[in-house]
């Protein structure tokens, strides 16, 4: 018979899942655009913590140019955050091939 052990893995991955939503939780990545124009940061449930914009940006008075720095900086930062994620759920996979 097989060492597949059914209650094994599911206590297994229920134990990766909680340790895995404690990262999401302390995970935190910045991100900026524009020369450091424009500054986020963002926790690894993709909640923005605080957005940063150096007043020298404002001072040109261009909107568009600004709303643009937020996007490219907030779409870097939950570009760091799926990487930190992925990083953890690959180590996290590896410890349950033993019960498979």
């Amino acid at each position: 018979m097989s060492d597949f052990n059914l209650k094994k893995l599911m206590s297994q991955a229920q134990e990766q899942y909680q340790v895995l939503q404690k990262k999401m939780q302390e995970t935190v990545v910045e991100a900026a655009a524009g020369g450091g124009a424009v500054k986020v940061e963002m926790d690894g449930r993709k909640q923005l913590r605080r957005i940063k914009i150096d007043p020298e940006a404002m001072k040109s008075g261009d909107v568009e140019m600004l709303e643009d720095l937020i996007l490219a900086a907030t779409n870097e930062a939950s570009r760091k955050v799926d990487d930190a994620m992925q990083s953890n759920m690959g180590g996290m996979l590896g410890g349950l091939k033993g019960i498979v």
